[in-house]
């Protein structure tokens, strides 16, 4: 079962961002589902399933909002890892 929210903003945000109301939509969507994900709220599989793409493009997309595939405990084992090669 399927659930929706409504956002209430103000139609100049998305006139600032230069989006209709349909892109601002997506964006939102987007950029909330990378966040739960950077939180580790969900999983990259449900992400990509929610925005209708592959686990992979998924993974491509959070490069865009600077986000890392990585958790912070493994980049923090991995640069250690580095520094001690």
């Amino acid at each position: 079962m399927e659930r929706s929210i409504t956002i209430n903003f103000p139609q100049s945000l998305a006139f600032s961002l230069k989006m209709d109301d349909k892109e601002f939509k997506d964006a939102m969507k987007t950029i909330s589902l990378v966040k739960l994900y950077e939180l580790g709220k969900i999983s990259s599989g449900m992400a990509a399933k929610l925005l209708n793409m592959s686990r992979i493009d998924f993974l491509e997309l959070l490069h865009k909002y600077n986000v890392s595939y990585f958790d912070k405990g493994m980049e923090d084992e991995l640069e250690s890892d580095m520094r001690n090669a």
